[in-house]
């Protein structure tokens, strides 16, 4: 099992509070109060927008690293290892956004809802209307979604990117779930926490993929 699996779980974890101050009212507004099959319906239709798009940037890194000949460089390898080092870069720059040392950029932290309209239409349709939300909604720029599809495009196929993405959309739930609910707002209360242990996660992340990409890039 990828070491980084139930790293990107934690890190959905971790950004419980992050997805409850930036995407609850949004989820709220759109999705409602919808509880039963509705909510996980709206659920299981953003995760699988998660999903899907890390099984898509895991194809890519894939696509760039097959065909590599072992030991000397090769054009693959050298591409291969330019997106473990952008990946990390982004993970590094998330991360250190969510310590406080960086600004994360203003379409990340205040993400704008491009399906207001269409939401608020589909969300009377009970679960088949709240699980095309969910897949719509999944699009929405997120700093943390983000960072979670960076370590994607390094997962190396596939598989691997939908499974990281997966597990870190799975971590997302209990956040959303207890939008509205007193325990969001004593989570929010430790809002300054989660933000530390996620950066902390994302600059671990980065770091890894760096030891891994730059000896290779030296040798």
């Amino acid at each position: 099992m990828n070491a980084d699996l139930p790293a990107m779980f934690l890190l959905g974890l971790t950004g419980t509070v992050h997805c409850a101050a930036m995407c609850g009212p949004l989820v709220v507004a759109l999705a409602g109060t919808s509880r039963g099959w509705s909510a996980l319906a709206y659920h299981a239709g953003r995760i699988t927008t998660y999903t899907i798009l890390g099984g898509l940037l895991g194809a890519i890194g894939q696509q760039l690293g097959d065909g590599t000949p072992t030991g000397a460089m090769g054009p693959t390898m050298h591409a291969q290892v330019v997106l473990s080092l952008v990946s990390a870069g982004l993970l590094l720059w998330l991360g250190l956004a969510r310590l406080g040392i960086l600004r994360e950029p203003g379409f990340l932290s205040n993400p704008i809802s491009l399906f207001g309209r269409a939401g608020r239409a589909l969300r009377t349709g009970g679960a088949p209307g709240l699980l095309v939300l969910g897949l719509l909604l999944g699009l929405l720029p997120c700093g943390l979604s983000w960072a979670a599809f960076a370590r994607a495009l390094a997962g190396g196929s596939a598989s691997e990117g939908a499974l990281l993405v997966l597990a870190f959309g799975i971590g997302t739930l209990p956040g959303l779930i207890l939008v509205g609910t007193g325990a969001a707002a004593l989570a929010r209360r430790h809002a300054r926490l989660a933000d530390i242990l996620a950066g902390i996660l994302l600059v671990g992340m980065a770091v890894s993929l760096l030891a891994e990409a730059v000896p290779t890039l030296l040798s």
